[in-house]
């Protein structure tokens, strides 16, 4: 049985400035529509780039530590134990940062709805999911620059004539 104060860690990322620990617990307790992962962070890292859900909610717990969130412009300290949500949308926009000298942990709670669209504004990139975002298994996860958008007729063709 998975344990948050004893998490068995199956998933990690090295990516400079994104270098985390992650523990799918929804996943090990046999949950379906849920997401529940538990994430260490060392100092400097960040979970993800500042990005918002389309379809999905989400909920943070911080477990320990002091992780920094940036959101709706601004950045300010979390405490142990602190419970902040994202809804769908632009005013749900976050970002995870440990800005703190010690490894800090979250836990991230989420709906499991798919599709999804993940939209990172500093980037200007989206997230295009045809299975829930963090879910495993197969499922379209496409990445795009929202500046190679295009008019919905370009490259359409009527139907071909009998």
């Amino acid at each position: 049985m998975p344990n948050i104060f004893d998490p068995e860690f199956d998933e990690s990322s090295e990516q400079e400035g994104f270098a985390w620990r992650r523990a799918g617990l929804a996943r090990a307790a046999g949950a379906e529509r849920l997401g529940a992962s538990l994430f260490e962070l060392e100092p400097g890292q960040a979970a993800f780039p500042l990005h918002f859900h389309l379809a999905n909610e989400e909920l943070l717990i911080v477990v320990s530590g002091t992780p920094s969130l940036r959101s709706d412009g601004e950045e300010r300290i979390l405490e142990q134990g602190e419970v902040v949500s994202f809804p769908p949308g632009e005013s749900g926009a976050h970002q995870v940062v440990n800005r703190s000298e010690h490894p800090v942990r979250i836990l991230m709670i989420s709906e499991m709805i798919a599709p999804d669209i993940v939209v990172r504004p500093e980037s200007g990139k989206l997230s295009a999911f045809g299975r829930p975002p963090g879910g495993r298994g197969g499922g379209m996860h496409e990445v795009f620059f929202q500046a190679d958008s295009a008019p919905f007729w370009d490259g359409e063709s009527p139907p071909p004539k009998r």
